[in-house]
């Protein structure tokens, strides 16, 4: 019940998508998602607010480097 979470890997299609950190200019926040390379939409993931929290959206999504930062 109180056990650890499971690591579970999530997949997108690296075809038509990108991981990208997206960051505000004004206020500094950080959000990791991917974005569409044919419309250039973005879709967030989830709040980076620190080091862990970036690792674990790499980690999820099987990434070996940072995604680039787009502002």
């Amino acid at each position: 019940m109180f056990g650890r979470k499971k690591k579970v890997r999530l997949e997108y299609d690296h075809q038509t998508q990108k991981p990208i950190l997206h960051k505000s200019i004004c206020t500094g926040e950080t959000t990791a998602g991917f974005k569409d390379l044919r419309t250039g939409n973005y879709h967030d993931v989830m709040l980076i607010r620190n080091d862990r929290e970036l690792e674990e959206f790499m980690e999820m999504y099987g990434l070996t480097e940072t995604p680039e930062t787009e502002y």
